[in-house]
């Protein structure tokens, strides 16, 4: 699809609008916006500024090494870096299958890593949008805000972070940064104690995972009009999914719809995952932007994550999820739901998922008993894929006689998603920026937009209240015309240098 964030970068006549740093990215990013003489948004970028070495650095590296290196990509989803690093190594193994005991385990700690996660973004960094308005009082509008007005709601959402937390401490040893998954299997069961004591604690966990999923269904059925058009654009929609076409969050083969919700490619193996996406390099942006090799880098690109996920599978396999799918399907009207809000419901039915999967694995007696590890035939090369939080992820590694590591390949769920994002801050700014003033609700509203996708560029900066924001907009001569600034407590200034009545 051919977009206007294929222009030029700086082109003659346009004015420049700049938000940087965006709050709650992993390191830099940066919006800019073009405008024209009528204040028309004609350009709209996510910049991702800072370089992400990690290809090249654990070059030469022990393979063994790695799925713990890489999980330091991230402080939010450690686990499904060291599960798509150790699914990669075991093919290098030959461990291929693991034992029973090791998939057991490795998909009880990935459904903890999905429930903690998705609490975290839901009630912590998003609920407070949803709750109070986009364009709510700053000093409200926070995790604070929502500790002080729904104090039930608040409690629920950390417990649910806690009980995922906790059976990741559970299966990997520690809550952050574990070493449970190992290439060939895990390198610890679960003891009968330690099973009982999560099993214990499940009841309330189910209970509080269907009242997100209604809350997420009520806020967006009281919203409708909003929530329906709110950077809302057709996109294809890619996915694992089991053989049998249900949604699995650990493995299965890659699935892509159209725009129309027409299978376009189905049950491909992760291993051939080259024969389905190339990447392309834009010179603004260090993140690469994926697409599908049949259509080219223009009609090519895609979304992953829940909102994929729960519409490209044909069934999910646990009651209550599937129950709240149909739902989500039927407020789409039969159409596929493409608005960017619809994220969050649609992790909200992930959420329930993951502890109906955690139920069902805690029932499972290969936890306490198994073989650990397991090796077969030797081979250079390996790809690791899961479903992370955020959507499809990619380890893809070459190893050595040495057993040190040739090359490395990264897609993360995020990168997958790049020009969704793209789309979602040009949909957001045309709408609402176009002719207005500048106001922090109007920042905000940009912000909720990368937001609704909970980039995994965000895990490092879970700052409480607000992140700063200085936003200029410049003349063709580079002269300011306006500036507003936002502090870390969300209080705006503004100073005009140029022509009173200048303004955004």
């Amino acid at each position: 699809m051919a977009s206007d964030l294929e222009t030029a970068a700086h082109p003659q006549g346009l004015r420049r609008v700049a938000i940087d740093p965006v709050s709650r990215v992993e390191g830099h990013g940066k919006v800019t916006l073009l405008l024209d003489e009528q204040g028309v948004v004609q350009q709209a970028r996510l910049h991702i500024v800072e370089f992400r070495g990690f290809e090249k650095f654990i070059e030469g590296r022990p393979y063994w090494e790695v799925p713990v290196l890489v999980q330091r990509l991230c402080g939010i989803c450690p686990v499904s870096h060291q599960l798509a690093a150790a699914k990669a190594f075991d093919r290098v193994l030959g461990a291929v299958p693991v034992s029973p005991s090791a998939e057991a385990v490795r998909r009880l700690m990935h459904y903890g890593q999905i429930l903690q996660s998705h609490a975290l973004h839901f009630y912590h960094l998003s609920s407070p949008d949803l709750l109070f308005g986009f364009d709510a009082d700053p000093a409200g509008r926070n995790i604070v805000g929502v500790a002080a007005s729904h104090p039930e709601l608040a409690r629920q959402g950390i417990e649910l972070r806690r009980f995922g937390q906790e059976v990741i401490r559970i299966t990997s040893g520690k809550r952050i940064h574990g070493t449970g998954a190992v290439p060939g299997g895990v390198n610890k069961l679960l003891s009968p104690g330690e099973r009982d004591s999560l099993r214990a604690q499940l009841p309330p966990m189910l209970d509080w995972a269907q009242a997100s999923v209604e809350l997420a269904q009520t806020l967006h059925e009281r919203n409708r009009a909003l929530y329906e058009g709110f950077a809302r654009f057709p996109s294809k929609l890619m996915s694992l999914v089991r053989p049998d076409g249900a949604l699995d969050l650990y493995h299965g083969g890659l699935r892509v719809r159209d725009e129309r919700g027409h299978i376009l490619c189905d049950a491909v193996d992760d291993q051939d995952y080259l024969e389905l996406i190339a990447e392309e390099v834009r010179p603004w942006s260090y993140m690469k932007f994926p697409y599908l090799r049949s259509l080219g880098p223009g009609p090519g690109w895609y979304r992953v994550g829940p909102l994929a996920r729960v519409q490209n599978c044909d069934f999910i396999p646990s009651p209550r999820a599937e129950a709240a799918r149909q739902a989500f399907l039927a407020w789409g009207g039969g159409a596929p739901v493409q608005s960017s809000l619809a994220y969050h419901w649609a992790r909200m039915i992930e959420l329930l998922h993951a502890v109906e999967v955690i139920a069902e694995l805690l029932a499972d007696p290969a936890l306490l008993d198994g073989e650990l590890l397991t090796q077969g035939r030797r081979q250079r090369r390996g790809v690791g894929m899961i479903e992370a939080p955020r959507g499809t992820l990619i380890h893809d590694y070459e190893v050595g006689d040495d057993d040190l590591v040739q090359r490395c390949n990264l897609i993360v769920s995020t990168t997958h998603n790049n020009q969704a994002m793209n789309e979602a801050v040009r949909a957001v700014a045309r709408e609402q920026l176009s002719g207005h003033e500048i106001t922090e609700g109007l920042l905000n509203q940009i912000e909720v937009a990368i937001r609704a996708y909970d980039p995994c560029l965000s895990c490092a900066t879970h700052a409480l209240g607000q992140m700063p924001l200085d936003l200029c907009l410049l003349g063709p001569d580079g002269r300011v015309l306006d500036r507003v600034q936002k502090s870390s407590s969300g209080e705006l200034s503004r100073s005009v240098t140029g022509p009173p009545g200048l303004g955004a």
